[in-house]
């Protein structure tokens, strides 16, 4: 008995075939990159995918089939032909997504996936009712058998391999046209028998309805491989940002409604589960980044540039927003998007490392200047050293003890990174080499800057040096008492008081040291000093500035 297929619906099925097979594999590739639920829910769409796409392109190229006479199919063996392709090509991708199995595993997968197409179709047409036995040449039926598995396997290779969408294209391709040739090599295999009696069709589904169910079903097919490609690559593109620290955001056009990630709503200081619009947007920037953002965001609507800011917020953070506008293929705007990351950190190291930067350069001009004023001093303690010394052996005692005295009080200065040093540290500093109770200490503290405790631990050397030679320190019974006080006018009063040493008589003549005294008070720090030389013992009032 003769049957005819109409052309229109054999590329219809080769065009629902190839689809399907493409949606299948790609789905395929995710159901590799997941593991556990995700996995399992990966593999059951991908396994509707095929399956369904499989069951649609044999009954769309039914449709065309004309045995001669009145056509209607049986509802449960059509409805088991479709689990069949699902359940197979499931089985498929399960052995073929597992561990490392090497070439037989994907072997394995590739008979399960090309036998449940054979069976699918095979039970399909048992699903057929019309006025003709129907009987299949058995090498055919073996033909069809090895088409399909060879394909499968073939495809399921390809898409193991995962390389370029070209050639996944490719495989797709050869696998839908692989599954459109095994339908038509088993309809050659068809044999029709008239059976004898009434041409009426008989009972069942007509194709008018059927149709409508392949038609629904290929919808099926395109709005679940768009929308899980769509959920799952925003999914992942989203949690890749959100491991990276940073936020998606997009404003599309014409509208200009912002969209962004939860991830970039938190960075922004938004609750990420509420809409956000750009006025939320630029209440959470600065005064000064407002107008900036402005000004960015129109050179990238414009097509001037890529967008490319970074903000400071009202919070103190600072955050760098990229973007880049994409276009249709016509070129019209379609939307502007990109990341968005808190840069903080970087802004503080840069503002620390500009610190850094002049606090160095703060530290080489004091340390200039304070080398020359050291050199200044030191010559002119020499010079006044030289002029005072009866000998150079003289000379040399003189000036090496005010150098070391000098030296000490640079000592102090330096413990305290010389930002400064208190008054006591000096006294103390000075009068380690005597017994404890030969000195008395009274007074506050006095924190005195580099300058002034450079003055005063000169003056405290003279004075001590004077009270060892011919003062109090000079006899195991002598003490010294310095006693310290602040008043009203913020200067400082100290007392330098020396009792039970020799007899003291004013001097001849004014020596270096009562003149190093004088000077470094009245000119550097704004004082004054009196000296009274009592038969029982030297009392000095000084007076004094500090800063």
């Amino acid at each position: 008995m003769h049957h005819d297929h109409l052309s229109i619906f054999a590329v219809l099925a080769v065009l629902v075939a190839v689809f399907g097979s493409w949606t299948a594999l790609d789905l395929f590739r995710r159901v590799r990159s997941h593991s556990g639920s995700a996995r399992l829910t990966w593999l059951i769409i991908a396994a509707l995918a095929m399956g369904s796409s499989v069951w649609s392109m044999h009954f769309i190229a039914m449709l065309g089939f004309d045995p001669g006479s009145a056509v209607s199919y049986d509802l449960a063996l059509t409805a088991l032909s479709l689990v069949l392709a699902v359940g197979g090509t499931g089985v498929a991708f399960l052995v073929a997504a597992g561990g490392d199995g090497g070439p037989a595993r994907v072997v394995v997968a590739g008979a399960s996936m090309g036998m449940s197409i054979c069976v699918m179709h095979y039970v399909g047409m048992a699903a057929v009712r019309t006025s003709a036995a129907f009987g299949y040449d058995p090498v055919l039926v073996g033909v069809s058998f090895l088409v399909a598995i060879g394909a499968a396997t073939a495809a399921l290779v390809a898409a193991s391999l995962d390389r370029s969408p070209l050639w996944r294209a490719g495989a797709a391709t050869a696998l839908g046209l692989a599954i459109v040739g095994m339908h038509y090599i088993a309809m050659m295999a068809l044999r029709l028998t008239p059976l004898p009696g009434s041409e009426a069709q008989a009972p069942g589904a007509p194709p008018v309805v059927l149709a409508l169910a392949v038609a629904a079903g290929t919808f099926f097919i395109l709005i679940l491989a768009l929308g899980a490609a769509l959920h799952d690559q925003r999914a992942s593109v989203l949690a890749a940002l959100d491991a990276g620290g940073a936020g998606y955001w997009e404003l599309t056009l014409p509208g200009r409604q912002l969209i962004a990630s939860p991830g970039a709503k938190t960075l922004l200081g938004l609750p990420p589960d509420a809409p956000v619009t750009q006025a939320d947007v630029e209440g959470r920037l600065s005064p000064e980044a407002r107008e900036e953002r402005r000004k960015a965001l129109e050179a990238a609507l414009n097509g001037e540039s890529d967008y490319d800011v970074e903000y400071g917020l009202i919070d103190g953070r600072w955050l760098q927003v990229r973007g880049r506008m994409f276009r249709s293929r016509t070129g019209r705007p379609l939307k502007l998007a990109g990341v968005i990351l808190d840069v903080t950190d970087r802004h503080g190291a840069i503002a620390e490392l500009n610190a850094g930067v002049r606090r160095q350069q703060l530290l080489m001009n004091e340390l200039n200047h304070r080398v020359k004023n050291t050199l200044a001093t030191i010559q002119s303690i020499a010079a006044a050293t030289a002029r005072q010394s009866q000998d150079i052996p003289d000379f040399r005692a003189r000036f090496e003890a005010r150098l070391i005295a000098l030296s000490k009080t640079h000592n102090v200065l330096t413990a305290q990174g010389w930002d400064g040093a208190a008054m006591r540290d000096l006294l103390n500093q000075e009068f380690a080499p005597y017994a404890p109770n030969q000195v008395a200490l009274s007074g506050p503290e006095v924190q005195l800057n580099a300058q002034d405790a450079l003055a005063l631990g000169m003056v405290f050397h003279e004075l001590a040096t004077n009270a060892a030679k011919y003062g109090a320190l000079s006899r195991a019974e002598g003490v010294v008492t310095v006693d310290w006080a602040r008043t009203e006018d913020g200067t400082v009063a100290m007392t330098w008081t020396e009792r039970g040493g020799p007899p003291v008589s004013p001097p001849a003549r004014t020596g270096f040291g009562s003149r190093l005294i004088r000077m470094s008070l009245e000119s550097g720090m704004k004082g004054a000093v009196e000296m009274s030389y009592a038969p029982e013992g030297l009392t000095a009032r000084l007076r004094f500035e500090t800063a």
